[in-house]
């Protein structure tokens, strides 16, 4: 495939608008592409203009199966008029590919695409599968990665690569991530006569006093020699009517980055520890929610996949963790254990920023890269 054409490939699908959806025209767009390559694909869908699409094609005799992964959708591009070049124009400028998911991470997913059909027709022999696993929603829940993995669409693989940025780094552990709800209910009353209401609000005050408290001691105890001390932060807060009336409900959410030496199991349980303290003998209530339960997961440093990786390079590639999760988080559920790693053209720092973008000659390289990794993993 000419370098010409790599590019143009990702920018078509950077110009698909999948913000937190419409996932589908990508899967769709990449079905497309590959089957005019003689890669068959199947559309697994989510719900409505939301597809997974799984692909994959074989070589020889074994059953070894190293899997492909990226996601699909975008985070918003949020003020359009604050970027510099339109967020799904998906423009260049010297060296750089500028648009929304460029680095988050159209040209990961593009990237592996591509190294599939080059792979393909290029005849060259290995043994065993190489399977994408294109995913929606990792950005609002990892939803996709989720399903894959109830599904069993994981089950057969021996390896997983994971195509985020990581500017040059190998990633092979990182946070876990909870995300919690915190309703209080209180009782309404005139602001003069405030003894005859439950301010709500000051009862959620008891609440953030109390859980900062508590998990700051966590912080202090529990830490892990990669990814550090566990994070907690109250993000949103909402609550009353009008200025003139006791609040009669309010809301919190926060957000816990988590740690294997304090789990996400221990830390759901504190929270709810927490709430149930301030309910005792209290007349008003506080509910806890979790929205969102994404366990740490961490990859063995010298596994036969992250040595194939290290083979193609001169230098030995960082080995690393991070605070952020992403779709390991779900497929490693999987009741069938395998090798992963996250690895991918882009640098860390930019996604979700304005002005995103992706080094050109990152991506074309990572391209090589990963033929080369496949070959050695399946040889």
């Amino acid at each position: 495939m000419e370098k010409e054409e790599k590019i143009s490939i990702l920018q078509e699908i950077v110009r698909i608008n999948s913000v937190n959806g419409n996932e589908g025209e990508v899967a769709e767009y990449l079905k497309q592409l590959l089957n005019r390559h003689g890669i068959e694909g199947k559309i697994v869908s989510y719900s409505d203009g939301r597809d997974n699409l799984v692909a994959s094609f074989e070589n020889g005799y074994q059953k070894k199966v190293l899997g492909l992964s990226g996601h699909m959708d975008v985070v918003s591009a949020g003020d359009e008029s604050a970027w510099t070049y339109p967020p799904f124009a998906a423009e260049i400028q010297e060296n750089r590919l500028y648009g929304r998911g460029t680095t988050d991470m159209k040209s990961g997913l593009a990237a592996m695409v591509i190294a599939m059909i080059e792979l393909k027709e290029s005849g060259q022999t290995f043994n065993g599968t190489v399977k994408l696993l294109a995913t929606v929603g990792e950005e609002i829940g990892e939803l996709g990665s989720e399903q894959l993995t109830k599904e069993g669409y994981v089950d057969d693989l021996d390896g997983l690569i994971i195509g985020e940025p990581t500017n040059y780094n190998l990633m092979y552990t990182h946070m876990g991530s909870i995300n919690y709800t915190v309703i209080s209910y209180g009782k309404e009353a005139h602001s003069s006569m405030p003894q005859e209401g439950y301010n709500a609000i000051n009862h959620l005050n008891e609440f953030i006093t109390r859980v900062n408290e508590k998990m700051n001691r966590i912080a202090e105890e529990f830490q892990n020699p990669v990814l550090g001390q566990p994070i907690h932060n109250i993000t949103v807060i909402s609550g009353g009517n009008q200025v003139n009336s006791i609040p009669s409900q309010a809301r919190l959410q926060g957000n816990i980055r988590s740690i294997p030496e304090f789990s996400n199991e221990k830390t759901i349980a504190l929270l709810q520890k927490i709430i149930n303290e301030l309910n005792e003998g209290a007349k008003y209530q506080l509910e806890l929610k979790i929205d969102y339960n994404k366990i740490p997961v961490k990859a063995d440093p010298d596994s036969h996949l992250i040595c194939c990786i290290q083979e193609q390079f001169e230098q030995p590639l960082p080995l690393v963790g991070a605070a952020g999760t992403t779709d390991a988080a779900e497929f490693t559920k999987s009741s069938h254990a395998f090798d992963f790693v996250v690895f991918g053209p882009g640098v860390v720092t930019l996604p979700h920023q304005i002005n995103e973008y992706v080094e050109i000659d990152n991506y074309l390289e990572m391209i090589d890269k990963y033929q080369a990794i496949i070959l050695s993993y399946l040889a």
